[in-house]
């Protein structure tokens, strides 16, 4: 089924990844510390994961909570872990602190996952001006994907931003060529306007874990959203 929704998983280990799959995900994002909205998982981890699934995995590269880089050198130093571990696709955003992009950041760490996709992440939705980040991120290599609410405070606030920039990728406005991956306070009910509008990416956290962020991914869950995109 060429329409096929992509649905995204966070899986913080070996278990969550196996009941992400299992339940019909299609990709997962591999993060660790939720209590930071997600940092890099140790290279361990990720092996566990690596051999327990045959998704596709997207690694954080996100040292501490925040949208700002901070060091750098560590970031390029956890990326080149990655890579050595088998790593093939990413997770990434950095904002310098007025709200722009900060390229000095991502332009580095780009460069040492040359020749892997990555995805954009909701740093996106705390810029001062997102149509400006797009613009200046257009020609980065490997951008495939962002990730976004429409809005800092989530998909209901985001949801009119988010019908205009699905519009404008179907027009093939500069900046709008990635994937629009939703996700940050999705529900169900959020799916059926967006599927209407063409967007074809899912991203679910909290939505897998009906226990909460200490229990682990719930198959059951994960199903009711595949079944959802799959109508």
């Amino acid at each position: 089924m060429n329409n096929r929704a992509v649905l995204e998983v966070i899986a913080l280990d070996a278990e969550d990844a196996v009941a992400a799959q299992s339940g019909g995900a299609d990709r997962l994002e591999l993060v660790t510390d939720m209590a930071a909205d997600g940092l890099t998982p140790s290279r361990e981890t990720f092996g566990r994961i690596r051999a327990a699934v045959d998704i596709p995995l997207r690694v954080m590269l996100r040292l501490a909570d925040g949208f700002l880089a901070g060091d750098i050198d560590a970031l390029v130093v956890a990326a080149r872990g990655m890579l050595a571990e088998g790593a093939d696709e990413f997770v990434l955003g950095f904002l310098d602190a007025y709200g722009n992009p900060d390229l000095v950041a991502i332009e580095r760490v780009v460069a040492e996952i040359e020749g892997c996709h990555w995805t954009f992440h909701r740093a996106i939705d705390r810029a001062v001006d997102r149509d400006e980040l797009r613009k200046r991120l257009a020609e980065l290599p490997g951008l495939d994907t962002y990730l976004t609410a429409g809005a800092a405070e989530g998909v209901d606030a985001g949801m009119p931003v988010l019908l205009a920039e699905a519009a404008a990728g179907r027009r093939g406005t500069p900046g709008y060529r990635p994937q629009l991956l939703v996700g940050g306070g999705l529900r169900l009910d959020h799916v059926p306007a967006l599927r209407a509008a063409g967007i074809d990416a899912f991203h679910i956290g909290g939505a897998a874990r009906p226990g909460g962020w200490s229990a682990p991914v719930s198959a059951t869950a994960v199903r009711s959203w595949r079944t959802a995109l799959d109508a």
